[in-house]
Order: C-alpha cells, then sequence, then structure tokens
C-alpha cells in the first residue's frame, strides 16, 4: 500500500512540473516566441544550402605539371655512396645527414672503399656504415 502511494505522488509531481512547462511554453515563447524559432530555423536552413553550394562551386584539383623535385634524377640504391666535397665523411642515399648536403656539393662514389681512397670516412649517425 505504502509502494501505491509514493507512485501516486511521484505522478503528481512530474504532473505538477508538466503544467509549469507548458505554463512557461505559453508565457515565455508566446506568439513571437514561436515566430522567432520559425525565423530563425528558416535563416539556418538557408545559411546550411549556402554552405553546401560554395561546396560544389569549387574547382576539382587537377595536376597539370609536376613538381621540379620529381624532375631530379632517383638515388640509385645498391651499393653508391654519397659525401659532400666540403665535408668528411660519407653516408648511404638514405641516411638522414645527406638532406643537409647541397645537390651541387654531393659527390657519388660507387663503394665504401672508393670513398674512403678519396679521404672520406663513415659517417656515425648513419646505421649499417662500415666504422673504422
Amino acid at each position: 500500500m505504502l509502494f501505491f502511494c509514493c507512485i501516486i505522488t511521484e505522478m503528481q509531481i512530474i504532473s505538477e512540473w508538466g503544467q509549469k512547462i507548458k505554463l512557461w511554453a505559453e508565457t515565455g515563447i508566446g506568439e513571437w516566441g514561436l515566430i522567432v524559432i520559425v525565423f530563425l530555423v528558416g535563416m539556418s536552413s538557408f545559411g546550411l544550402g549556402r554552405l553546401s553550394a560554395l561546396e560544389d562551386a569549387r574547382p576539382p584539383v587537377s595536376i597539370t605539371q609536376t613538381p621540379s623535385e620529381a624532375t631530379l634524377e632517383p638515388l640509385a640504391v645498391g651499393g653508391l655512396i654519397v659525401a659532400s666535397r666540403t665535408g668528411s665523411v660519407y653516408y648511404y642515399p638514405w641516411c638522414a645527414g645527406i638532406g643537409k648536403i647541397a645537390l651541387g656539393n654531393q659527390i657519388w662514389f660507387p663503394s665504401e672503399a672508393a670513398a674512403q681512397q678519396a679521404g672520406y670516412r663513415p659517417a656515425k649517425n648513419c646505421k649499417g656504415l662500415a666504422s673504422q
């Protein structure tokens, strides 16, 4: 019996809150509030439509010319060694140190032995080079 009494009082509280919300909606929003809501929904729909039209109006991206880096001759991997004319160490073509060497200063060797005969030593930060 106590259980049903609690349920009835909770339902009364919920219905009272519902009445308060309806009263607030009628007094707070009223006729002008409804007009404002309809106006805002219309304007936001218009704005979203304009945004989608701008997306459709963008021209497609097309590549008409290859970048200048693509015209450089590719790195010949497979035993070739690179060094700088002004430096004293040599690298494999995939080592990070080669990025610091200007293209005009690069010297290519067919092997490590050829680089060592020219007076270069292996770079310490390039994995796999023979150390002396």
